[in-house]
């Protein structure tokens, strides 16, 4: 029996009739397809061309994890995505991912993290001084200088000014929205080419280049040394005893901006409303971040210590996986419980509906934070929020830590009210938040 007939198939002809949906949001389209087609199917974009979009956890941990060496990613990232960031640890597979992962991976050792909590906290701090209290506000704008202002600090301590940090800022998202149209509008691929318009963020990823250069120029010159990301990538030696080359350096900074800001602010902002409509959890972490505090000020003790915090994060990260889709392509022929996969196969995992199956979640769209109370290692098989296997995020920890602090931080200050009703969703390259609206009211 063919392949094509294992997998069911939604024809191009349906892809098209719904373009101008999936352009604003594709997941309510996948989500019929999965009704109806069931955990797997193949999805035509062109002649000739398809993606096979999957919610089988067990398909997603036997690609990610169990025969993870015969899976690349896709070009969207290897590609698509790398034009505008270069290649770093996201964007490349292969040997040269294995060298870059081997010599980054000590950067983020939860001892060398220790080092950049009260930077973390500091940056925490000074964002929250824009929360405008008894009015309403859209806190994703506030969560999103949050988290570049974290991973701006963290690598560079003070050594980028305020101007150089708003337009590293704003270029790193206008090639995002960029990268979006690319992908949603394949069949436009012509008219971005020729109108110029992949020329123009591609100029502006080289500013943002000169910018880190000039940076990092600076902290070579000088003879201080800060002992934050950007001193550890400095410092950091491949096998051989060589450093890092500068253009390779640059690429691995401008990846940390891209999935060290992006992601973060998203989870926040869906935190945050989910707390807001459910001010029992927010009460919870108030009173345990509360006697943390008093027993230890140690800010490790806090991050490790914050068992409800984690729980909230973890739950709302499940709701709402910031990275909602994870791509693989198998370089050789393939086979999962009778599925054929032949080589070359683009696959989609949808985190997004896995997070959501009915058949392992009790009560998947419900917000229970008590599920998480043995930790996430018990739903390693079909929880994925920052991946699986070997390519599983490297600032996982990073994240977690900057999160927990945000949190407990937030609600130490803040009763938080909900205001817009449902929560709302902007599925891009990441799954953002939308008209997240809340009001603050100081404890």
């Amino acid at each position: 029996m063919g392949e094509s007939r294992k997998i069911p198939e939604v024809p191009l002809f349906r892809f098209l009739k719904h373009s101008a949906n999936i352009l604003k949001n594709p997941l309510p389209f996948h989500h019929r397809n999965f009704e109806e087609k069931g955990d797997t199917f193949r999805l035509k974009i062109g002649y000739g061309t398809s993606v096979i979009f999957s919610r089988d956890a067990g398909l997603a941990e036997y690609v990610l994890q169990k025969n993870q060496k015969n899976y690349i990613k896709s070009e969207i990232q290897t590609k698509d995505l790398a034009k505008y960031v270069g290649k770093g640890l996201l964007t490349s597979d292969g040997e040269h991912w294995k060298k870059q992962r081997k010599l980054i991976q000590p950067a983020f050792h939860k001892k060398q993290l220790a080092n950049l909590l009260n930077s973390i906290k500091e940056a925490i701090h000074a964002e929250y001084q824009k929360i405008e209290t008894d009015k309403e506000v859209d806190i994703f704008p506030v969560f999103n200088d949050l988290a570049f202002q974290t991973v701006v600090k963290s690598l560079f301590s003070s050594a980028a000014n305020q101007e150089e940090i708003n337009r590293l800022q704003y270029i790193t998202e206008a090639a995002q929205k960029m990268l979006v149209k690319e992908l949603r509008q394949p069949y436009l691929g012509w008219w971005f080419k020729m109108s110029g318009k992949i020329d123009k963020y591609l100029d502006l990823t080289n500013e943002a280049r000169l910018i880190l250069k000039r940076i990092v120029a600076k902290r070579r010159n000088s003879e201080e040394r800060y002992d934050d990301l950007l001193d550890m990538l400095l410092d950091a030696r491949y096998e051989d005893g060589e450093f890092m080359d500068e253009e390779q350096l640059i690429d691995e900074i401008l990846i940390l901006f891209t999935a060290g800001h992006e992601t973060t602010s998203n989870a926040l902002t869906f935190t945050t409303e989910l707390l807001a409509l459910h001010p029992e959890w927010q009460e919870k972490i108030f009173k345990e971040v509360s006697e943390l505090k008093k027993k230890d000020e140690d800010l490790m003790s806090l991050v490790t210590g914050a068992k409800y915090t984690q729980q909230v994060l973890e739950e709302a990260m499940r709701l709402y996986p910031p990275a909602y889709f994870i791509d693989r392509v198998n370089v050789e022929r393939d086979e999962f419980e009778g599925k054929e996969f032949k080589a070359g196969s683009s696959l989609l995992f949808s985190i997004y509906e896995i997070h959501r199956h009915p058949a392992l979640w009790d009560r998947p769209d419900d917000f229970l934070p008590e599920r998480f109370e043995e930790g996430g290692r018990q739903y390693s098989s079909q929880y994925f929020p920052f991946g699986a296997g070997p390519r599983k995020c490297i600032g996982n920890n990073f994240a977690m830590f900057e999160m927990i602090i945000a949190i407990g931080e937030l609600v130490s200050r803040f009763k938080i009210t909900h205001i817009s009703g449902a929560i709302d969703i902007k599925p891009l390259i990441t799954l953002k938040p939308k008209n997240a609206i809340l009001k603050f009211k100081k404890r």
